[in-house]
């Protein structure tokens, strides 16, 4: 089993609050890491329908027979333990010890901040990054990486990727959309899932898609809010600040696996995906939240941003961190070229930081370094040179 970077944040954690709760998607490893790090817990699964009935007729007494010590998976199918929670909790934080897991972002933060403010920490499991992805035999090109993605079971037990996604999709996606908001056209849910996924990296023009779906813009913001929740969207934010140049104030987006996103558009393996148009968006997509899960998993809050102006000049991604940006360009090319910097030194004067140091992500096999700026095969490249 491959031990995940988010394992040391826990265990710090654990040291300081007497609740540990972990969200994250579905099949993203969070049972089997809270597992594997708090062995001496007993487990109780909130999906097991005995257990839930158990904690919902008598969550007082449910929580009593626990001696104060367990781990509660999927706790967002009982969140009226939460305030009996809270209870045991203050009467007594030494002896106390939760860890608890939940895979709906928004119902589960504010459940939590209302029952267990100060009372616990917050982490977040995404699937696998590309550093843990080391622990397991290289096969193919980064394309091949991109279509089979990052989800545990498919790399830990040799899963077909098109049957997991396809049960993904169904069991997972569709289930968890069905208990946040009512979709009453399901096929119409399928194909805004389909458009997303081959608008990856794009401006987000909900407009425009419903025309496409047939939908109402109102009625896809609430479907894109439910698959951000569910932890499979993520949209970045354009970068602002008092310049004197008009910039876009649309965010952009990107689904959490690429996997998915593959899954969706039909694209079964890398040799396809290098002929595909979409080629450069996933890419793109795979670096950005490579960078998103490993800042997470470090315990961080990512501050990510990109940058457009109506002139067309762009940087794919900005990192903010310790008061400073951090430029970074990501390139499906397999041969570096200069111009690969252009946006990077461009974007420099325009803050008027004309030493800033910057970083191209590309797909070809050599480094370079031009003009203060570090060009990274992507086989080489590692997160930890960002930060």
């Amino acid at each position: 089993m491959i031990r995940r970077e988010l394992q040391s944040e826990l265990v710090e954690a654990a040291g300081e609050y007497p609740v540990v709760s972990v969200f994250g998607p579905r099949q993203s490893g969070k049972t089997t890491l809270v597992c594997s790090t708090f062995p001496q817990l007993p487990y109780y699964s909130m999906e097991n329908p005995d257990v839930r009935a158990a904690a919902r007729t008598d969550p007082r007494g449910f929580l009593r027979t626990l001696n104060r010590r367990a781990i509660l998976d999927e706790i967002q199918r009982t969140p009226e333990l939460l305030s009996y929670l809270q209870e045991m909790v203050d009467s007594n934080k030494r002896d106390t010890r939760f860890v608890l897991t939940g895979s709906h972002q928004p119902f589960l933060n504010q459940s939590i901040s209302q029952s267990l403010p100060g009372r616990t920490s917050v982490s977040t499991l995404m699937p696998f990054t590309r550093a843990e992805l080391t622990g397991y035999p290289a096969t193919g090109t980064v394309f091949d990486a991109i279509t089979k993605g990052s989800f545990p079971a498919v790399h830990e037990e040799s899963l077909d990727v098109r049957r997991f996604f396809r049960s993904y999709v169904q069991t997972c996606v569709e289930r968890d959309v069905r208990a946040l908001v009512a979709v009453h056209d399901l096929d119409r849910f399928q194909q805004f899932l389909i458009l997303l996924a081959g608008r990856v990296g794009q401006l987000v023009n909900l407009s425009a898609l419903s025309s496409d779906v047939g939908v109402a813009s109102a009625t896809l913001r609430s479907w894109l809010n439910v698959l951000k929740a569910s932890y499979l969207i993520v949209e970045l934010p354009p970068w602002h600040a008092n310049i004197r140049k008009r910039l876009v104030r649309s965010s952009k987006l990107y689904f959490t696996d690429t996997g998915l996103a593959c899954f969706l558009l039909g694209i079964e393996n890398g040799e396809q995906l290098k002929r595909d148009r979409q080629r450069g968006g996933l890419f793109e997509n795979f670096i950005v939240m490579d960078i998103w899960k490993s800042l997470l998993h470090a315990g961080e809050t990512p501050t990510l941003y990109f940058f457009r102006d109506s002139h067309g000049n762009e940087v794919d991604l900005l990192i903010r961190r310790g008061g400073r940006l951090i430029p970074v360009e990501i390139k499906s090319a397999e041969t570096f070229s200069t111009g690969f910097v252009d946006g990077i030194r461009r974007f420099a004067r325009l803050v008027d930081e004309p030493d800033m140091a910057g970083h191209v992500v590309y797909a070809g096999e050599t480094s370079f370094t031009v003009d203060r700026v570090k060009a990274s095969p992507v086989n080489q490249f590692q997160v930890k040179e960002l930060l």
